[in-house]
């Protein structure tokens, strides 16, 4: 695939395709074969090492987020491998590091071992401290692990985490996720990603929903369970700033949000993404996915590992531009559509801004369009609805 040629590299992303098994909600690529971990290691660092005197190399990264499957199955000389990689490539001046932990897997040595790598934040799944909704999702950790690990980050001081929250559980009543949040909040968390439980077609949780086995709760009940979490992370000043994300103010994540406002990426390891746009009036960008399959990552080594190459053009921007930023408290300006994207509201959309601000989802404030809190809560319904009309 001939590469676009590069303006600035805000971030990149490091797949890391192994789990020790399957939660029951997941769809995300991976192996449970844990022997490939180095031949894995090794692939991706030719594949980092491919990009050496490309384009992009040498570009300043602000951001680096190790996300999963579990990265935090990786050993000592395996991060030093992948670091090394990319410090060999690219100009890491990064303003943030992220690597996703798995609970089971953290220690206060891990931590540190980490930390002189320079991860600076971690994203923990604890997903709930309820031994039988970990048991229905089929986690890997159990609830003393998990508070095992949120100590192990207070005492070693780690910079910064974030810990993921799940909500809207089958049989799951208020009271058992109130307790979930204040046991959380007792570790102070600076940032908290909370997640209605979604349905997948081809996961465990899928095949059950499909077969009667299970029955997911009600959209009411949903709704309850997202007021409380506003409500009570919100008393603790970790306040709501995408529909699924919460922060104490300037600890918002600033690898995801630069994907809400389509700052350039490069995605390392199988089904990994990479988003390219460059700045120099261009009226289309890239996106590019690798192959989701590992058997061929490990064998090939011509770096000719991409697929599903797609060309963007404005009016698809546009529409992606628009959902991502009205799934933020931020919302977005009219005239950055207009003068970016080229893109004007019809009249029919016009007509429905109109019809949802009197019923308040949706607000508009001079040039800025934001939904409200009860508009996030919906925002997946309204975005379809806006973008039909144009």
């Amino acid at each position: 695939m001939s590469k676009p040629r590069p303006k600035k590299l805000p971030g990149i992303y490091i797949h890391i395709p192994f789990c020790k098994q399957a939660c029951s909600y997941c769809d995300f690529y991976f192996k449970t074969r844990q022997q490939l971990l180095q031949p894995f290691t090794d692939a991706l660092e030719n594949e980092i090492l491919s990009y050496q005197n490309s384009p992009f190399s040498r570009l300043p990264v602000q951001t680096i987020y190790i996300g999963g499957g579990t990265p935090s199955l990786l050993n000592e000389s395996q991060l030093e491998q992948i670091f090394s990689a990319m410090q060999n490539v690219f100009r890491l001046e990064p303003l943030e590091v992220t690597m996703e932990l798995n609970p089971d897997d953290v220690t206060s040595s891990y931590l540190k071992m980490i930390r002189s790598f320079g991860v600076d934040r971690a994203s923990m799944g604890v997903q709930t401290f309820q031994s039988e909704i970990l048991e229905f999702m089929h986690r890997a950790h159990n609830r003393n692990e998990a508070l095992h690990a949120l100590e192990a980050l207070r005492t070693t001081g780690f910079p910064s985490f974030t810990a993921d929250l799940i909500y809207g559980n089958p049989n799951q009543p208020l009271s058992m996720l109130e307790e979930d949040i204040r046991q959380l909040l007792e570790f102070n968390p600076p940032h908290i990603s909370a997640y209605s439980l979604t349905i997948e077609p081809k996961t465990r949780l899928g095949k059950q929903v499909e077969l009667g086995r299970i029955e997911p709760p009600d959209d009411e009940i949903v709704s309850e369970h997202s007021d409380l979490l506003y409500n009570l992370l919100g008393d603790a000043g970790i306040h709501q700033y995408e529909v699924s994300n919460y922060a104490k103010p300037g600890k918002e994540a600033i690898h995801n949000s630069s994907y809400w406002s389509h700052q350039n990426y490069l995605g390392f390891g199988p089904s990994a993404h990479s988003f390219w746009w460059d700045d120099d009036n261009s009226r289309t960008a890239m996106r590019w996915q690798n192959r989701a399959d590992l058997k061929f990552y490990l064998k090939n080594k011509s770096g000719d590992i991409q697929t599903d190459q797609e060309e963007l053009d404005l009016h698809t921007l546009a529409e992606e531009r628009l959902m991502m930023a009205l799934r933020t408290t931020e919302g977005i300006s009219m005239k950055e559509l207009e003068k970016t994207y080229a893109y004007q509201f019809s009249e029919k959309q016009i007509e429905f801004i109109s019809g949802q601000i009197q019923q308040n989802t949706i607000t508009k404030s001079e040039d800025w369009l934001r939904l409200t809190r009860e508009g996030l809560k919906i925002s997946d319904l309204l975005l379809v609805d806006l973008l039909s009309r144009g």
